[in-house]
């Protein structure tokens, strides 16, 4: 079951004197010289074996040359950062700084006419990939664990009207992959903060006849609290100006400053920063739902789906013979769900509860776990022994295979919904049909049944908004290890 931080859990515990400003990168001073030794000989150590191998006319000066473009590239390119090593990012970051690797040598050698080298040669480099990008996973997942063990973190005294102050804090406490705990806040106006950061000062609704006035009031909460960044969530009481002025200050005193524009779930790649008048524009993409991104992912579902089924018709036939002689009735189970843009379609599964199980349900509605929509029950009455276990390792959804192959479904997207369940959504639930459902998902590899009913939507419509062919990707390698781990599947 995925690990949710509480609201308190993750604050930090309130220092009642000063104490030096916490800065996150003394807990990780040996990433930085650890990525660069790794890049160092990831570069140096194949290049040279390579071109000594192939008889290479200056393999050593090559080697050189590559051991001293590959960090000067991660340099210029901020891979020795900590945004770089939290951000999940990091692999294709690195992809991108290859190619310019690969680039960079090939226009040296022209230059410096050395003999022109065989395409073969490059293949040199392909172990600097692997090797700088394995590098940046285990530093990134050292990373998380600091993390969600209360380490390497940032400490933040939130600046901006109650209500927000609440939303920010109850956001960042949902998940535990980032560096920003709360430790205090400084309201505009008297609303009451009901989150329980405490109160460190109240700035006034409109902006004090002394600039510096709220400047020294959200210093003198950082220092108490040892904090190194302040949010600052704009509104119409804490204006443009009033914020600019604020931020010298902050700046003048060593402290950062985040603005936070209101918008959530929205992937990086979505947004764009740009400018005019004077005015700090964020341009928001809108959602891939047409043109050939979603050609392509069409495509790839059904061969996909076809591979699949081709591969696994072996362990389709012995789950099949399973179900038939485990308990009376058919194998599979046909059950009406509902999928893009609110079509109905007939969904396949093994089956594995008793026959008529769908009689019984009603009589088992107080013994309703989820707290939505959905019904589930850890121990229901109704499974059948072999379909226990195919719920534990999700097998009863393989026959989704030919629903994917016929259209209804895709390898990757949102828990296909009953009818029943559809019937309650609101406006903002109706949005998890707008793409079609998928055989796994965000919910899939976040804890699937554990998960409650917001958490599901949630997840839900972050993948409709931000989905992406590299996200999918990502999902179904996830899917594998969320499968064999077996929690939250009954």
């Amino acid at each position: 079951m995925r690990r949710f931080r509480s609201v308190t859990s993750r604050q930090a515990p309130v220092p009642m004197a000063r104490h030096p400003v916490h800065r996150p990168e003394a807990r990780a001073r040996w990433y930085a010289p650890f990525s660069v030794c790794v890049d160092v000989l990831a570069a140096a150590v194949p290049v040279a074996a390579t071109f000594m191998e192939i008889d290479q006319s200056h393999p050593l000066r090559l080697a050189v040359a590559a051991a001293l473009l590959w960090p000067l590239i991660g340099l210029v390119s901020k891979r020795y950062t900590p945004v770089a090593w939290g951000d999940r990012g990091g692999v294709r970051a690195v992809m991108r700084d290859w190619l310019v690797l690969v680039g960079a040598l090939a226009t040296l050698c022209v230059v410096c006419g050395l003999d022109s080298l065989p395409a073969e040669a490059f293949t040199a480099l392909i172990p600097t990939l692997l090797l700088t990008g394995v590098c940046q996973k285990v530093i990134h997942r050292h990373l998380l664990a600091a993390r969600r063990d209360a380490r390497a973190l940032r400490h933040v005294v939130v600046v901006g009207e109650a209500p927000t102050v609440d939303a920010v804090v109850g956001q960042l406490a949902q998940r535990t992959d980032h560096e920003y705990v709360i430790v205090g806040a400084c309201p505009v106006g008297d609303g009451e903060v009901r989150s329980g950061v405490p109160v460190c000062v109240r700035l006034p609704r409109e902006a004090p006849e002394t600039p510096e006035a709220d400047a020294v009031a959200v210093l003198a909460a950082a220092d108490e609290l040892a904090a190194d960044l302040v949010f600052v969530a704009p509104s119409c009481h804490m204006s443009g100006e009033r914020v600019r002025r604020l931020s010298w200050m902050l700046y003048e005193q060593g402290r950062s400053l985040m603005v936070l524009p209101g918008i959530v779930d929205v992937a990086r790649r979505r947004v764009r920063l740009t400018s005019a008048a004077g005015l700090t524009l964020l341009h928001i993409a809108p959602p891939l739902q047409r043109g050939l991104h979603t050609a392509t992912k069409a495509v790839l579902d059904r061969l996909g789906a076809l591979v699949l089924i081709v591969l696994l018709s072996p362990l389709l036939l012995l789950l099949a013979l399973a179900v038939r002689l485990g308990s009376p009735g058919p194998v599979l189970y046909r059950q009406t769900r509902v999928g893009r843009n609110v079509t109905p379609f007939p969904m396949w599964k093994f089956r594995t509860m008793v026959v008529g199980a769908d009689r019984l349900k009603s009589g088992l509605e107080a013994e309703n776990e989820n707290d939505g929509h959905m019904f589930k029950m850890r121990q229901d009455p109704r499974v059948t022994p072999v379909g226990r276990v195919l719920r534990r390792y999700s097998l009863d959804e393989l026959p989704q295979l030919f629903n994917i192959l016929f259209g209804h479904m895709s390898l990757v997207g949102p828990r296909p919904p009953l009818p029943e369940e559809v019937a309650k959504y609101n406006g903002v639930e109706m949005r998890r049909l707008s793409i079609k459902p998928g055989l796994t998902g965000l919910w899939q590899v976040s804890g699937r049944s554990d998960l409650s009913w917001r958490e599901t939507v949630a997840l839900d419509l972050r993948y409709v908004d931000n989905w992406s062919l590299s996200g999918d990707m990502n999902v179904m390698a996830r899917t594998l290890r969320a499968v064999l781990d077996g929690q939250g599947a009954y």
